[in-house]
């Protein structure tokens, strides 16, 4: 035993007053018990529930409640019964007790109190549980030595209590205020809590590092200054008052470089965004001045284009163990939105590089203040940050905490939470908050949240608590708002000046050193010299991918998807494989035997296998699959089933991922019930893996709406704005069975309203043949193009949507399906085109009343539209004047705004062009099953009975009174 230990067993006997430091040593000893003493050793692994002493490493009990240590101290307490040679409980151990609370309570609340505002605003009055007076200590004992109970030899274990007091308010009380105390898991809380302490008592940098940091802090104020002098008219969402990010960035890379880290995503709003591009990732001035004057080549453009502060950039930055990409997204005005598509790009990258645990990848988030408390798909994504089909390691998330948000006077209004990071408690994830003026503090806790990250894995935060020292854009004026704090601010030195001041001071560098930094870098701007001086430029590696193959391809080139009938039975073979001891479901056993019929050509093919030989067959051409959504694995409507559950073990087995040894990736995921966030993280996969068929599901189409902004933003003009492919893949159920307004729409005419420029695809696939070459098609043409699929419901069982084996063996997907009943053309007096469900309702209606002068045609694809193939319908019932357009939705809904002028175009002036459809609506659909009824019968009458004269009365928009209710019934 140490003289120290017995020290303190002689003064403080083993008491509940005790009980915050005897605490602290049993969770040390729960940790490693070769860490503590062999008599503490031996009294924690005799407590019931303490378990046998000697375990380590991954079987530290870490997690193990501290009853057994509280009852133990309690009844010693009660019963005066002392350890051998404990001196009576008396006022000298209730002291210590008070004293090891007292650190503990600094450790868990001393951010209280932290001076982290840099501009002093923010009132941050003492709580009485950090008050002496608390502890039942007082000035009397300021001088009385006492233990600090610190498990790092940076702080001595015995102290007078003014230097604990002084010790402890340099260490949690100064320009870091740092919250852990809600991590639950012992090891990462001591872990953090002693890192903390020795890195705020011995930390520091070197005198180079210490220049660098200026350097950093004289480029990040130089760029602003520069661009403001050049360009005063124009936004650039200036950095100034958060400079310390452009150190805090530079540092994060390089020393990730030196963790092992080989590649880094970085995803940010526009604040600060062009400093970050010239003085960390090199983006030459002269390019970004060239985007400032306007200098483009507007002849030579492929889509819109985009604001410099939007725009991406990739770039290889040299660090002493090895060069690391870095890649920023791209990022529109929706500030959060990006989160979740860089966590999909770091995961298709990951993959890529067999990097499961996120040693080599690493995401970095640059969130506003404002935005991170206040935008839900900041919590949506922190959410997935540990979910298995999402992880990406663990992402440094930093806050520029501009105290402000947009223009809000006062954060009461901002938010219901004392921190705006309050959110990221919700998965534990450790949070700094750092005093942006104080650049030395920021790249502590640089460092410490990238060791935390890269030693568990997980999510941490840097809250950079800075200012904004012009409005929230150059032309805005903050003091209309904010007076107060806006005339501290102009009275307020910049970073490098207050950096400058101390260096000079500390003698590390002269005045003039610092003001030749100054004039250097206003020298090096007017040349165009590069600022990052560890950017190498757009290298490259093995990891690459390249995306050059994928652009300006035909999309309509026709390419066959069609597989050969004895690879289809092999594959539908181990389809329906699974383990010998395996026991399915009875009704997935059904699905199973159904399936081994579909094979033998005894049941027609359904929905389900169709799609999953599609999957199973771009497998074994070298594709990967992912495929996520809120019931993936089975399949909402209980058609899927890619993921098989044992009925007695509760093991799953997934036939997709057995077709052969060493088979491409196959991921099937039932996410998180989100679908803003898991929509961008695929878009984010797909944008950077094109090698992978990549799908997100809707449980309902109509789903899809909580994700519009990845749609609007990304998705549909992604390509245009930026230049970006993306081949994912959109499944989204719809059609009308009366299941009400909320279940019946994917909202087709919204995507339909957003193509243009050959941007995406929209099909209606009609069949599960048409489904397997559609998914096909996706993968085996050369270009990447978004596909939104508006998927059946009771088609997936309707017993005229099916297929044989042999339809997947020839051809490709059709654009158009011409009519199937043996009509004769030169009779036809009317075309009906419609799309997806519909036209069984049509095609049964008809048969039952064995008309023949109306043929049933149905558009497959609507976007491309295609025009050549539809007119090429035309002609071919030459004799038809009548051109109807059939849909289930109301008239201002689905299809027919936005194709209407496609099917005009090559109409004679013999031609009339028809709608038989709902009636407009505000609502996408009934939820009264009689009135849907009555709805879907009279379209049907109107697209193939109704006069061209009732017809045209009762579909059209300009309704006289007395045709209102005739028409609302179509």
């Amino acid at each position: 035993m140490s003289d120290s230990l017995r020290a303190l067993l002689a003064s403080t006997p083993l008491g509940a007053g005790n009980a915050p430091y005897v605490e602290s040593l049993y969770e040390r000893y729960l940790l490693d018990p070769g860490s503590v003493e062999p008599s503490w050793r031996d009294y924690f692994g005799s407590l019931n529930g303490a378990g046998s002493a000697g375990a380590t490493g991954s079987e530290a009990r870490v997690d193990i409640a501290h009853g057994p240590i509280r009852e133990a101290l309690a009844r010693r307490t009660r019963s005066g019964a002392l350890p051998t040679g404990a001196a009576p409980f008396g006022d000298a151990s209730a002291k210590q007790g008070a004293v090891s609370r007292l650190v503990q309570v600094y450790a868990n609340r001393g951010h209280l109190i932290a001076n982290i505002d840099p501009l002093g605003l923010t009132n941050r009055p003492v709580p009485q549980v950090l008050e002496l007076d608390h502890f039942g200590l007082s000035e009397a004992d300021m001088a009385t030595e006492f233990y600090t109970g610190s498990r790092t030899e940076a702080i001595v274990p015995r102290m007078a209590l003014r230097d604990i007091v002084a010790q402890l308010k340099h260490i949690y009380c100064g320009p870091i205020g740092a919250e852990f105390a809600h991590v639950s898991s012992s090891k990462e809380r001591l872990w953090l809590q002693d890192q903390f302490q020795q890195r705020r008592i011995r930390g520091g940098l070197s005198t180079e590092e210490r220049r660098t940091c200026l350097r950093h802090l004289t480029a990040a104020e130089g760029l602003e200054r520069y661009l403001a002098t050049r360009y005063p008219a124009q936004k650039r969402f200036s950095l100034e008052g958060g400079d310390a990010l452009i150190p805090l960035l530079d540092d994060l890379i390089q020393e990730g470089g030196q963790r092992s880290i080989e590649e880094i995503v970085i995803g940010m709003a526009h604040r600060g965004r062009l400093n970050v591009l010239v003085n960390v990732l090199g983006k030459s001035p002269q390019q970004l001045f060239s985007e400032f004057e306007g200098h483009y080549d507007v002849n030579h453009m492929q889509g819109s284009g985009d604001v410099k502060y939007h725009k991406g950039f990739s770039t290889d930055i040299q660090t002493p163990a090895g060069n690391v990409h870095v890649a920023l997204a791209f990022n529109p005005s929706h500030l959060e939105v990006v989160n979740t598509v860089v966590q999909g790009s770091v995961r298709a990258r990951q993959q890529r590089r067999n990097d499961a645990a996120g040693v080599k990848v690493m995401p970095i988030l640059i969130h506003g203040d404002a935005a991170f408390a206040g935008q839900g798909v900041v919590m949506e994504t922190l959410q997935m940050s540990q979910a298995r089909g999402f992880y990406t390691g663990g992402t440094v998330h930093v806050i520029i905490n501009n105290q402000v948000g947009f223009t809000i006077s006062d954060p009461r209004d901002a938010r219901s939470t004392l921190y705006c990071s309050d959110v990221a408690k919700m998965i534990e994830a450790p949070i700094f908050h750092v005093n942006g003026d104080d650049v030395e503090a920021v790249l502590l806790v640089t460092r410490l949240a990238l060791d935390y990250r890269m030693t568990f894995r997980k999510d941490v935060v840097i809250d950079l608590v800075c200012y904004r020292r012009l409005g929230h854009n150059e032309a805005d004026e903050p003091a209309a708002t904010q007076p107060v704090m806006y005339r501290t601010i102009r009275q307020q030195h910049t970073p490098r000046q207050i950096y400058a001041d101390k260096l000079v001071g500390e003698n590390v560098v002269t005045m003039a050193e610092a003001d030749a930094m100054v004039e250097r870098y206003r020298r090096d701007m007017d040349e165009g010299v590069s600022q990052a001086k560890h950017s190498l430029g757009l290298i490259g590696n093995q990891h690459t991918a390249d995306w050059s193959k994928y652009h300006d391809v035909d999309l309509d080139e026709v390419v066959p998807t069609g597989v050969r009938i004895e690879q289809l039975r092999e594959l539908a073979g181990k389809l329906i494989s699974f383990p010998s001891n395996f026991t399915l479901h009875r009704q997935v056993a059904r699905v199973v035997q159904d399936r081994e019929k579909m094979t033998a050509g005894q049941l027609p093919l359904d929905w389900g296998f169709a799609e999953t030989l599609a999957y199973a067959t771009l497998l074994t051409e070298g594709f990967e699959v992912r495929l996520t959504g809120q019931d993936s694995g089975r399949g909402t409507f209980f058609h899927r089933h890619a993921v098989w559950h044992d009925q007695t073990s509760g093991a799953t087995y997934v036939p997709l991922e057995n077709l052969m040894a060493g088979q491409p990736r196959f991921t099937v995921i039932d996410s998180l019930l989100s679908e803003e966030a898991v929509m961008g993280f695929e878009y984010g996969f797909s944008t950077t893996e094109p090698n992978c068929l990549t799908l997100w599901e809707g449980q309902f189409g109509d789903f899809a709406n909580g994700a519009q902004v990845i749609i609007d933003q990304f998705i549909s003009s992604g390509e245009a704005k930026w230049g970006r492919l993306c081949g994912l893949t959109l499944l989204l159920p719809h059609g009308y069975e009366g299941q009400g307004p909320e279940h019946s729409s994917a909202r087709l005419e919204r995507f339909l309203q957003l193509c243009a420029e050959q941007n995406m695809q929209v099909c209606v696939p009609s069949t599960p043949a048409q489904m397997f070459h559609m998914l096909r098609r996706q993968m085996k043409h050369g270009f990447r193009k978004p596909l939104i699929v508006m998927t059946p419901k009771s088609l997936l069982r309707h017993k005229l949507s099916v297929s044989s084996l042999e339809d997947l063996t020839h051809g490709s997907f059709r654009d158009v399906i011409d009519e199937v009943d043996d009509l004769q053309p030169a009779k036809v007096k009317r075309i009906v085109f419609c799309s997806g469900k519909v036209y069984f309702d049509l095609l049964e209606s008809r048969r039952a009343d064995a008309l023949t002068h109306c043929a049933i045609v149905r558009i497959e694809q609507l976007y491309p539209f295609p025009s050549e193939q539809y007119a090429a319908i035309i002609r071919k019932y030459s004799a038809a004047r009548e051109i109807v357009w059939c849909q289930e939705e109301p008239q201002n809904q689905g299809g027919w705004y936005q194709i209407r002028h496609r099917l005009q175009e090559p109409l004679s002036p013999e031609h009339t062009l028809l709608y038989a459809g709902r009636a407009p609506a505000a609502a996408p659909a009934t939820g009264i099953p009689q009135l849907h009824t009555r709805q879907q019968r009279n379209l049907v009458d109107a697209a193939l009975r109704a006069t061209r004269t009732e017809a045209s009365l009762r579909q059209t928009t300009r309704l006289r009174p007395n045709a209102k209710k005739a028409a609302s019934d179509v």
